[in-house]
């Protein structure tokens, strides 16, 4: 069911690689006059899946809000898809699935869908083709006619995930998508993102805080206290921290990054 997309114009570069499907540059977000994400400065590479990793409250939904412009209170340079993060164009180009279900509970996994799919503004005569997409991408075809509200947690985070995969958005921000669901949907739900990405060229930015779950990413943000501890691969991290894991390689950044902060302030 899935298409390969192109590149569009703002992804390519004619005399060199694809830009970064996210761009950012001494990036912060002070919310109740407090700093929750700091400087921040990276890029997120187009047509892969990175994982955007750190405890809870370390500022990954803060940042994922800014990313899909619902967060106020930001400085700095956010770039998404090569335009300032919640352009209006970029509106169906992005796909979000927060942590909390955004579907109703008394319509169909099929009715909510096409609802949205009118929301998104997708021709009435691609909407079917469109909505049956999106079910068979996260394996909901069977259930399509059952009431949101009566299948079971997973099933329920699927039809939100497919309400994010309508009109094949360009960048998927999922926040916590697998936290809480049982193993053999995690992998199943990881092997559909590794899919989107190397069959569509989607980029997907997943958070999470269960370290295990870094390895099942091609790059890896990792954060602590609104700041950026590393951009790279897991194998480029395990290597440049001398651990075995990405749980150790993010204890050993942390023990660096508290012994800078206890010699500035000494």
């Amino acid at each position: 069911m899935m298409n390969k997309r192109p590149a569009g114009p703002d992804e390519r570069d004619a005399h060199g690689p694809a830009r970064p499907a996210v761009h950012a540059s001494r990036f912060s977000v002070v919310r109740g006059g407090r700093t929750v994400v700091d400087d921040l400065t990276f890029d997120v590479p187009s047509g892969i899946v990175t994982g955007l990793l750190g405890p809870s409250g370390c500022g990954k939904s803060t940042l994922m809000r800014a990313l899909v412009g619902t967060q106020a209170k930001v400085t700095g340079t956010l770039e998404v898809l090569g335009r300032p993060a919640g352009a209006a164009p970029l509106r169906a180009r992005v796909g979000y699935v927060t942590q909390d279900p955004s579907v109703y509970g008394d319509l169909t996994a099929r009715q909510n869908l096409d609802y949205y799919a009118a929301v998104l503004g997708i021709p009435r005569r691609r909407r079917a083709e469109a909505v049956d997409r999106a079910l068979s991408d996260v394996d909901l075809t069977s259930h399509a006619d059952s009431l949101t509200g009566n299948l079971s947690g997973g099933q329920h985070s699927r039809v939100s995930l497919a309400v994010a995969l309508l009109g094949s958005p360009e960048l998927l921000v999922l926040d916590e998508p697998t936290v809480g669901l049982d193993p053999v949907l995690r992998r199943d739900l990881w092997n559909l993102f590794h899919r989107l990405a190397s069959e569509n060229g989607t980029t997907l930015l997943i958070s999470s805080h269960v370290m295990d779950e870094a390895d099942r990413c091609q790059n890896l943000l990792l954060m602590r206290s609104g700041r950026l501890l590393a951009n790279e691969s897991p194998d480029a991290l395990r290597a440049r921290t001398h651990t075995g894991s990405v749980e150790s390689a993010f204890l050993h950044l942390v023990d660096e990054a508290r012994r800078a902060e206890a010699a500035a302030a000494s």
